[in-house]
């Protein structure tokens, strides 16, 4: 298989669709969910897309686990990747290849949010993207605690969207049952204003379901069609 196929049947192709598109540069997106039901294995999917198309990704991880960070997302990326080329290992003998490409256009960063301000991230994000010339299409914010951020500092990371011309997914961590009556994690009900994305997960039975919660300026609450597999993590048409 080439890679060209590899790509178009990636299921990030359906799920940019249920967005009329996908994340457009200078917009926020946002993956919520309980603990541990997929969010970072949903923005490592479309952190891998981007990849598999030549596209540059800043990964952006606040985890406790600092001395284990590089790790623990690096894993994730690994474990999604194989996962994704299973059925067709063995006609992709270029796959060492293609890892070391992904890899190239990926850079790992890690931060508390007890040891560093938002001003001093985005300066550190502005220094890779101009300085260091790393152009990147997106940026990946795993593991921020929403419940710290307010309107003007998520005015901020909108702003710097916007200049430099990337898209940022977070994901949003919730209990089962702070959601409103859209669907939308209460936590963000400060600034849902500046977020243009909300894609909420939700635990079924044996599978994971997408729903939009926020597409640009509609309120709504439906089902992308989608899920995720419980064992591999993939997203999945339902």
């Amino acid at each position: 298989m080439e890679l060209s196929e590899l790509i178009q049947r990636s299921p990030i192709r359906i799920f940019e669709q249920s967005i009329n598109g996908g994340l457009k540069p200078g917009e926020i997106g946002v993956i919520a969910s309980p603990n541990g039901v997929g969010k970072t294995s949903v923005l490592v999917q479309l952190a891998l897309d981007k990849l598999l198309h030549g596209k540059k990704i800043i990964h952006v991880s606040f985890t406790r686990f600092l001395g284990q960070h590089n790790n623990y997302v690096t894993l994730w990326y690994e474990d999604i990747f194989n996962e994704f080329i299973k059925p067709d290992e063995e006609d992709l003998e270029n796959t060492a290849e293609i890892k070391n490409d992904l890899i190239k256009n990926r850079v790992l960063m890690n931060f508390s949010q007890d040891g560093v301000t938002k001003e001093q991230i985005l300066r550190s994000l502005r220094a890779m993207i101009i300085e260091g010339g790393f152009k990147a299409d997106s940026i990946i914010i795993d593991g921020y605690d929403f419940s710290r951020i307010d309107n003007a500092s998520l005015t901020n990371v909108k702003n710097f969207a916007v200049e430099l011309g990337v898209n940022v997914w977070y994901s949003c961590s919730v209990n089962e049952e702070s959601y409103d009556k859209e669907n939308i994690p209460q936590v963000l009900s400060g600034f849902a204003d500046q977020i243009d994305i909300v894609i909420v997960l939700q635990p079924k039975t044996d599978y994971v379901e997408l729903s939009i919660s926020k597409d640009r300026g509609s309120i709504i609450s439906r089902s992308m069609a989608m899920k995720l597999d419980p064992k591999t993590l993939l997203i999945l048409e339902a």
